[in-house]
């Protein structure tokens, strides 16, 4: 497996004699956030609120984004008062490279990210050094990758056609909307996004990310972003806004899913014969066990809710869920797609589908590292007939549920607050910066060219 280092791909470094010093993860189409369990924040009204992290619930329960997002009011109640205001839907996404040649500075701005290198505090002054090496000593193989499947990323084109098919699908609802695209590590970022919605005067919003589950390497980034530009500016900070967390329990989502699944079985000799492959993006072990991320417990209901979907009408083929890349020494979740995919060639599984049920874009996750090296894996371990459901894009009856998730987050949308934390405060310091950004780069330099150092890169990002 050779990682193209785009959102979708995660990297993990442990050095300083051998302890872990920090953890990187990373989605093409999904961030971290603090996570609240109480159900009455499944869409969160306002950007202000705190989500405290959680210990992952014991089997059974569910996170307060887990379930179908409902909100006060109704569909019907909104259109009553949408009409008098400026609606805008801001779709928040990771980005990608459109060229070969924005690959490193893409690369630089998602490792720079707290969220995704996610440095004791002690450390945190190495962020942009350590951003700078890693993009610097990734780009190349992640340049092979974006070559492969024809210079860039299509992420930016698939999400501007999916914004303005949601645009269509309000206005045919009579609830007309700006619809905004914010990526967050390459452009429109999220500070262009904003821009142009205070430009546009717009009164209320809902943000909606483009992760049907929510993760702590996911949504969170994005909303933690958002917190910081609104925080900064009063118009925003009187906006009210309403914020959905998670929708992969949505039944258009589900049925969506299905139809896809459905069609693309019907391609086999065998249709009843073909084992339904979910590969969804991984994230560590600890992200779940230690920071209390429920992106596990959601991915497994929403399979099981597409495959008790499946079973209504009839289909009842075998299923397994497996995680694909990982990278680096630390457990991550399991069991991995490219193991699953050899062993199940060994017990003699001859048709196979693959779902890539954590993205709703085609990007280079699904278009070079499930169609190219994970089907080649799958045929050379000895599955004959391989196929592959594409990915939701922009199929009418999922942005039509997602035209409804706006209408009824609508009601909720509450102003933040303004205020700001007493760490955020400090992090506005010029000077402590100065220093501490002095004293980063000295150190990374010592640290970085130590022998046992280079080592390390060697072994774990090569």
């Amino acid at each position: 497996f050779l990682p193209s280092d785009t959102a979708g791909h995660a990297y993990l470094l442990w050095f300083i004699r051998g302890k872990q010093f920090l953890d990187i993860a990373t989605c093409e189409g999904s961030i971290s956030c603090f996570y609240s369990t109480d159900k009455e924040s499944r869409v969160l009204g306002g950007l202000a609120h705190d989500f405290p992290v959680q210990k992952r619930n014991p089997v059974g329960k569910t996170f307060c984004s887990a379930e179908v997002c409902t909100y006060p009011g109704s569909a019907v109640e909104s259109h009553s008062h949408t009409s008098e205001e400026k609606i805008g839907v801001l779709l928040l996404n990771l980005g990608g490279p459109e060229t070969l040649h924005d690959v490193q500075p893409f690369l630089f701005n998602l490792f720079a990210d707290p969220d995704i290198i996610r440095l004791p505090r002690l450390f945190r002054f190495l962020q942009q050094p350590l951003a700078q090496l890693i993009s610097v000593l990734r780009a190349p193989k992640s340049k092979e990758g974006y070559a492969a499947i024809g210079g860039g990323s299509p992420l930016r084109k698939i999400t501007d056609e999916q914004a303005n098919a949601l645009k269509m699908a309000l206005e045919a609802k009579e609830v007309p909307a700006n619809v905004y695209v914010a990526m967050r590590y390459w452009h429109p970022f999220t500070e262009e996004a904003v821009k142009q919605i205070k430009r546009d005067r717009v009164t209320k919003l809902v943000v909606l990310p483009l992760y049907p589950q929510y993760s702590i390497s996911t949504t969170g980034s994005s909303i933690r972003v958002l917190q910081s530009i609104f925080r900064e500016d009063a118009y925003l900070a009187r906006l009210p806004v309403s914020i959905i967390q998670s929708w992969y329990q949505r039944e258009g989502y589900i049925n969506s899913m299905a139809d896809l699944i459905e069609k693309e079985l019907k391609i086999f000799s065998k249709p009843e014969e073909a084992l339904i492959f979910f590969s969804a993006h991984g994230v560590p072990v600890s992200y779940v066990e230690d920071a209390g991320d429920p992106y596990r417990d959601q991915m497994q209901e929403c399979i099981h809710l597409i495959m008790e979907e499946l079973k209504s009408r009839g289909i009842k083929n075998d299923h397994t869920l497996a995680y694909q890349s990982r990278v680096g020494p630390v457990q991550w979740l399991k069991p991995y797609t490219d193991e699953v995919l050899v062993e199940l060639g060994q017990k003699g599984v001859k048709n196979l589908l693959a779902v890539p049920v954590s993205f709703v874009s085609e990007h280079i996750e699904t278009l070079e590292e499930i169609d190219m090296e994970y089907k080649h894996l799958a045929l050379e371990s000895g599955i004959e007939n391989w196929g592959r459901v594409p990915a939701l894009n922009c199929t009418s009856s999922f942005i039509t549920d997602l035209a409804n998730a706006v209408i009824e987050a609508l009601p909720s949308a509450v102003a933040m607050s303004s205020s700001r934390t007493t760490s955020e405060e400090a992090e506005h310091d010029p000077f402590g910066y100065a220093i501490k950004m002095l004293f980063g780069s000295i150190l990374a330099f010592v640290l970085l060219l130590s022998p046992k150092m280079i080592l390390s890169f060697r072994n774990h990002i090569f």
